[in-house]
């Protein structure tokens, strides 16, 4: 593959990160994903199974300047977005930058905030950039929303809007460890690993490993492909609301990716349909007959990959 470098340098990141996360290759391996994609990531999960460590740790592999706001129903939008503050020695209005203002946002249980401060993201996720008393400011790049959630249901949330979750290229969750590395966890044995996490690439680095990937090669029947797994989310008798055209992008991005990390510069249809579900799952409404059957999003978005016919071999489509 060209760019072996940047090959080199991404599994470099995921190395880094598994000195502080016991387990869980897996959820590495799609963050990593989404980030070269330049997409945004959801973790839904319980707390304490890791979903905070896991940012730090990609923050400080990259060395990305990161910040973190943990959302509680008394955050406002000026604390993300930041305020103009008078200063009447000079008469003149300035600009106190919030906490969105870094490489690698981490928003703490966003599902825990009020919807008026959830929505002061919508911008700066879709556009880079913050608009505070008229004007626009651009926020550093690469510029990376982590952002973790509880479980719908959970005492004091909130869910978060259909146009705020379209905006996180995936949403995953971490689950609980296995017996083995819960038992290496119980034995201490992950205390304090944060700190053996090094830099492996700066922020300059990863925006040219994302121009790597954005040319990695995709054939017209594979986008048909993906496509047509978009396009069956909106018509399945299950599914009240399917993909948007931003999720489709998305899945073409995360296809891209995936190749990437398997150390290919073009894209076949199993790149895509291994990260169909994280990309696609919190993007679809199901519709009260899937309430009913008790049919979850995993089981449906499975039947809709069954359904679309793969193209043909690897081989046929290079």
């Amino acid at each position: 593959m060209e760019n072996e470098k940047y090959y080199n340098e991404a599994l470099g990141v995921m190395q880094e990160v598994k000195k502080a996360i016991i387990g869980k290759e897996n959820c590495i391996h799609l963050i990593m994903a989404a980030i070269l994609a330049g997409g945004h990531i959801l973790v839904d999960d319980i707390p304490g199974v890791g979903k905070t460590t896991l940012a730090i740790a990609f923050a400080k592999a990259m060395a990305l300047e990161n910040k973190r706001t943990q959302f509680t129903p008394d955050v406002m939008p000026s604390d993300i977005l930041g305020f103009t503050m008078y200063n009447k020695e000079d008469g003149h209005f300035y600009y106190q930058p919030g906490t969105v203002m870094c490489n690698l946002f981490l928003g703490d249980e966003i599902n825990r905030t009020s919807p008026k401060t959830q929505s002061a993201l919508l911008q700066v996720m879709e556009e880079g950039c913050v608009t505070v008393d008229g004007v626009t400011r651009d926020v550093p790049a690469p510029f990376i929303v982590i952002a973790t959630q509880n479980p719908a249901g959970s005492t004091g949330t909130q869910l978060l809007p259909e146009s705020q979750l379209d905006r996180f290229m995936v949403c995953l969750s971490i689950g609980y460890p296995s017996l083995e590395d819960e038992i290496a966890i119980a034995k201490g044995k992950s205390n304090n690993l944060i700190n053996l996490v090094e830099k492996v690439i700066d922020g300059e680095e990863l925006l040219n490993i994302r121009r790597a990937v954005n040319n990695v090669y995709i054939k017209d029947e594979v986008y048909k492909y993906i496509c047509l797994l978009s396009r069956e989310t909106r018509v399945h008798p299950m599914i009240e609301l399917g993909l948007s055209p931003r999720g489709t992008i998305a899945l073409a991005s995360m296809s891209k990716a995936a190749a990437f990390l398997n150390g290919r510069d073009y894209v076949v249809p199993d790149d895509t349909e291994g990260i169909f579900n994280a990309v696609a799952a919190h993007r679809i409404v199901l519709s009260s007959k899937a309430r009913i059957a008790k049919s979850g999003a995993e089981e449906i978005l499975g039947q809709i990959k069954n359904k679309v016919k793969k193209p043909r071999s690897v081989k046929s489509i290079i």
